[in-house]
This record gives structure tokens, sequence and C-alpha cells, in this order.
């Protein structure tokens, strides 16, 4: 058993409890309230954290690649053997961890090399974040990142795909419904890439065998064409067109209703987009993010780690971001913890401070709810009950 005691235990979206208490028995909350109170449950041999800062739920990063390094051209390391590259994923699973990240959703790798890093954690002989790994993501031929090796054309093999994802593990299917920036010779980013009967016929298969669908999708057409056929998450959701942004209102709405979550995945070098795509682009770009925040979409938490230039350390840094467009501190955690974990299915596990919710806790210096900085500040992390101490 472990016992916490901080000045400031975070229970609900903007609620403290002073002078608080966890009690942990393996992976599992037993106990959260007053110190006293808690104290008192704890038996003799339990070990006691005393700590005089902040305990948050743990972060948590809704669209990251593990098989990308972060580099210019992060498609290069693909020349990398199997072997090579799942020494590299181990290595950044666990810089995630020591960021504060007890929860990372894998959008996309090559030959299930995710599947292994998520067992190994799970198993114990990994220090990391539980991942939720979508295997191979579906690309038409010569689509956006058609060499992680998920090629299909038509129903038949769309739905091959997503059994054989299944089969291996996935605990997510991912489809590539619009091109993208990372694959320079695929179509570009605003293009649509499937049919709407493959779209469907992918969504059918994949909720047939209990899984979620997040759709890569930058392109207006691509959103509408996604949000048609039912997927669960927008990832990016960027709203291109060939000549600029179209924010459809209908469709939006119809996002809104249908409670799909979107994960805009917003690098932790956000300040540099408008050096990257113009000032007026950028502003349009931020804008509407702004706008669906305003509508009330479900926005969560994602940094697309492992693509041009974003490492696996930035999550805290992207959630000023959100700050930048005016969104309340206690609403950007709840985007990173128990939006997200609900968006992701995992919201009966994770993502709160709560009895019987899996111990993943962030000792942070100062008070978040105040100063986002303090998200930086990161003293110890638990999770699934296993402490690491910062280096």
């Amino acid at each position: 058993m472990m016992l916490i005691t901080a000045d400031r235990v975070l229970v609900d979206s903007d609620t403290y409890l002073e002078d608080g208490a966890v009690l942990t028995d393996g992976e599992t909350i037993t106990a959260v309230g007053p110190r006293e109170e808690v104290s008192r449950q704890a038996v003799p041999d339990t070990e006691h954290i005393s700590f005089s800062g902040t305990v948050v739920p743990g972060l948590i990063d809704a669209h990251v690649h593990l098989i990308f390094d972060g580099s210019p051209d992060p498609a290069a390391v693909l020349h990398a053997t199997d072997e090579e590259l799942l020494g590299q994923m181990r290595r950044r699973a666990e810089q995630l961890l020591h960021t504060g990240v007890t929860t990372a959703r894998d959008l996309g790798d090559r030959n299930g090399l995710a599947f292994r890093v998520a067992r190994e954690i799970e198993a114990g002989s990994l220090s990391g974040p539980r991942i939720l790994a979508a295997g191979t993501p579906a690309t038409p031929p010569g689509g956006h990142c058609y060499f992680l090796g998920g090629e299909v054309s038509g129903e038949t093999e769309a739905r091959d795909l997503v059994r054989r994802n299944a089969t291996a593990g996935a605990a997510v299917i991912k489809v590539m419904t619009s091109g993208g920036g990372l694959t320079k010779d695929g179509p570009r980013s605003w293009e649509s890439q499937f049919s709407p009967e493959e779209l469907h016929a992918l969504v059918d298969e994949a909720h047939s065998a209990g899984l979620p669908v997040a759709a890569h999708a930058h392109g207006a057409d691509a959103i509408t064409e996604a949000v048609g056929a039912g997927v669960d998450t927008l990832e990016h959701c960027t709203w291109m067109t060939e000549t600029g942004f179209d924010l459809r209102r209908d469709v939006l709405q119809r996002i809104i209703d249908r409670n799909i979550a979107v994960s805009v995945t917003v690098s932790p070098h956000w300040r540099m987009l408008p050096k990257v795509f113009g000032e007026e682009r950028a502003a349009l770009m931020f804008d509407q993010v702004k706008q669906m925040v305003e509508a009330g979409a479900n926005i969560i938490i994602g940094t697309d780690a492992g693509v041009q230039r974003t490492g696996f350390d930035g999550l805290p840094g992207a959630l000023t971001f959100y700050a930048h467009l005016g969104i309340p501190n206690s609403m950007i955690l709840d985007m990173a913890t128990h939006r997200a974990a609900e968006a992701l299915g995992v919201g009966e596990v994770t993502g709160r401070i709560a009895l019987g919710y899996r111990a993943d806790l962030l000792f942070v210096d100062g008070d978040p709810l105040q100063d986002l900085q303090a998200l930086q500040r990161v003293r110890t992390v638990v999770s699934a009950g296993r402490r690491h101490e910062q280096e």
C-alpha cells in the first residue's frame, strides 16, 4: 500500500481537497479524503509519501507515434530494423511517462511494434504510460503514411486490415481519411483518400469488433466524410481546403451532437506556427479551434509526438496553446485527463483521482489551476500504482 499526502489533491474539474490524501493498494486507489481520515486507513507497513505541492491525475496524450523520432524527416527512421525501432520506442515511452503522461494513444506504427511496447509496460518490464495502440493505419495505395504497411483498396481489404489489427491487440483503429504533410509524395492534406463505401465498411468492421475509429482528417471534405461514416474521434480537424479553411457549421454541430471527440494535435512549438504558415493563416487556424471549443465540441489533448520537430516531452507545453485562446485552466486540465479518458474508452478506469480508479497520479510544484507552468515542474509520477521519481 502507498499513502500519499499533499497540500492539494485535484478531485474534480476545479476542486482541490486541501491537506488531502490518497491511499493506493497495488494499482488501485482505495481511499481519497482528508489527510487525517485517510491516514487512519493505512496499515503499519504502508509506504508514506508526503508532498508539499499538488497531486493531479496523470496526463493523457491522445495522439502519439512512438515509431517516429520527431526529427525534420521522421519517416527516415523507418530504414531501421524492427528491433532498432523497438529500442527507440521504449525510450520514448519512458520519456512520455517522466513528462507526466500516464496514458497515451499510439495512432500508427509498423509491424505491430507499439503492441509489443504496450505489453511490456503492462507486464511491468518497461516503464511507460499505458499505451492504447492502433497498429497499422489504413490508407489507400500511395496514401498518407503508406510506408507503414497499411495500404488497402476497396471494402474487403479495409475490413481485412481491421480484423488483422484487432487480432494483434489493437485498442483503436486508425484510418487516414485525408492526406498529410508527413508523406511528401502522397495526397495533399486537404484531399480525401477513401470513398464513402470504404469508410463505412471500415467503421462497421471496427465497431463490430468493439473498437473505436480514429480518423486522421485535415480536409473539410474528409472531416465531413468521416463524420458521415460514424468515426469516434477526429484527429487534427483543421478544416483545410485547397484555398484555405472551411469550418462547416452544420458538420460541427453533428460532431457535437454525436459527441465525436476532436484531438486537434497542437505541438508544444505552436508559437512557431505563424512563421511556418504565415500570420493570417495561423490566426485562422487558432480561431477555428476557439470556435470549436465555444460551440461545445469535445476537445481532447493530443500532441502528434513523433512527427516533425515534436518530441515526447511536450504535452505540458502544448497545453499553453489553449490558455492562449482564453480557455480556463480547469477546462484544459479536464481536456488532458478525464475528458480524454472518456473519449478513449477508459473513463471508468483513469483520468480522475477517485475511489476504484487506477492510481495514475502526477506530483507537481505549484498550483496548475492558477499556473499551467506548474505541470512542467514534475516531481513524481505514479502510473498504475508504480512510483517513478524524476531524475
